[in-house]
């Protein structure tokens, strides 16, 4: 969940049909409008710009971020999942815009949350705290989280979704995939039908908060016995598929780690990875949101906090195999192997490798290089992004080469990429090659 400012507005969240069509169409003139007014300046310029560079301007970004929280829900969440997974390829500009989503202030005014927590608890709702903080605490793409105490003195984090959310879902996915495809920024010949229907479904799974409640309490019993790991407590006699009842447990932003000595964030981020692998490789479960404010900090028990289970999900045995022979033949710095096991689980299309058989290869070696360095690897020291942002961008100028992984693998993928771009802005130094040798030790599949 986002940090919400303390003296921000509420401004009402659209939640009919047509009211968020409204705020699409007023989006889609809104960018038109301003392809058509920088056109006209590049042209006067003696430019012949693309399309593509139009769409993408600073101010065209800008009303896209805007309009997305504005609209919360499917489409916010799409624009957040674009700026935290595209990490180090994103322009500088565009991710500092679209960060904007990860950090939008703005929530439900009191009396359109009095209307959703008293069709969720009755009229009456209010007897059942000795106190509720109207104003919340936090606010992200989907709910907000208010802050409450029982009678009992027991402190609560109370998530509340935003109303029409749920029921927004389908069409804010089509209607995103729509202005890509209008874009141009999408090859027509990419079939992202299956990811498409795989977003809605997740989406719908993250808006079901009773099955939130059950992932938050089955990574509650699963890391009982990982003391460096907070998880709050499910209280389900509060809990409703669109309210989230759980123990409020402090902590600061993760980000505030990268003031801390160099061994508690190599420590952090040592935990952090050993627990993407035991998701991988023995638990074969995984939370796939790496937004880092789903991570919190407690420096007095210098413990980190775990929240918002919503896209949490079962793995099949295939995506861990997958993973595992990859990771096995990069740690025996097998180039070949390392290409054909990639191909095999579906990281790369069997078309790019045939038409940039070199600059993949070379991508590959970059990465095995980086892997065989001997000691701690230094996440800090990003030299070698530059090298493969460059061969990959080469690459991905062959729209026909274009290719879309296995739906699993490409939420374990965002894991693992989110994993990393936190221990990048800690500046972590670890051992990646003895956690992974620990972890094929240990796994069960």
């Amino acid at each position: 969940m986002t940090e919400d400012s303390g003296n921000s507005a509420g401004r009402a969240i659209p939640s009919g049909r047509l009211a968020r069509l409204g705020v699409f169409g007023k989006l889609a003139g809104g960018v038109a409008g301003g392809v058509v007014a920088e056109g006209a300046r590049r042209l006067a310029n003696g430019e012949r710009p693309k399309i593509g560079d139009l769409l993408l301007t600073p101010a065209n970004a800008t009303r896209v971020a805007d309009q997305l929280s504005h609209l919360r829900g499917a489409a916010m969440k799409l624009g957040q999942m674009i700026s935290m997974d595209a990490g180090d390829m994103l322009p500088p500009e565009l991710a500092t815009i679209l960060a904007r989503l990860r950090n939008n202030a703005h929530h439900m005014p009191p009396q359109q949350l009095d209307r959703v927590l008293a069709a969720e608890w009755g009229k009456d709702w209010r007897r059942r705290f000795a106190h509720f903080q109207a104003h919340p605490v936090a606010a992200a793409s989907i709910g907000q989280v208010h802050r409450a105490r029982l009678p009992d003195g027991t402190e609560l984090a109370i998530k509340v979704q935003y109303p029409g959310v749920k029921e927004s879902i389908d069409a804010d996915v089509d209607n995103v995939a729509t202005l890509l495809r209008v874009s141009g920024m999408l090859p027509k010949s990419l079939d992202i039908a299956p990811l498409l229907d795989e977003a809605k479904k997740q989406l719908h799974e993250e808006a079901d908060y009773l099955r939130e409640a059950q992932m938050l309490a089955r990574y509650g019993e699963l890391l009982g016995d990982q003391p460096q790991f907070v998880v709050p407590k499910l209280y389900p006699d509060l809990t409703t598929p669109r309210v989230l009842a759980m123990s409020f447990v402090t902590g600061v932003p993760v980000e505030t780690l990268e003031t801390a000595p160099q061994d508690v964030r190599n420590r952090v981020m040592h935990d952090l990875i050993s627990l993407v692998l035991r998701e991988l490789f023995d638990w074969r479960l995984m939370q796939t949101d790496p937004n880092f404010a789903n991570y919190r900090w407690q420096p007095e028990t210098e413990k980190l906090v775990l929240l918002d289970f919503g896209a949490a999900r079962p793995l099949p045995a295939e995506t861990g195999e997958g993973y595992r022979r990859l990771l096995t033949a990069a740690l025996a710095g097998d180039r070949d192997a390392v290409r054909e096991s990639a191909i095999a689980a579906g990281f790369l299309g069997e078309a790019a490798v045939l038409q940039h058989r070199a600059l993949v290869d070379q991508m590959i070696e970059v990465i095995l290089a980086e892997l065989a360095k001997p000691g701690p690897f230094d996440f800090g020291d990003r030299a070698f992004v530059g090298v493969l942002r460059e061969q990959g961008t080469e690459i991905a100028r062959d729209r026909d080469t274009w290719h879309l992984p296995p739906i699993d693998t490409l939420f374990v993928q965002r894991k693992i990429s989110g994993t990393a771009l936190l221990a990048a802005r800690l500046k972590a130094r670890v051992d990646v090659r003895a956690l992974i040798q620990h972890s094929f030790g240990e796994a069960t599949v």
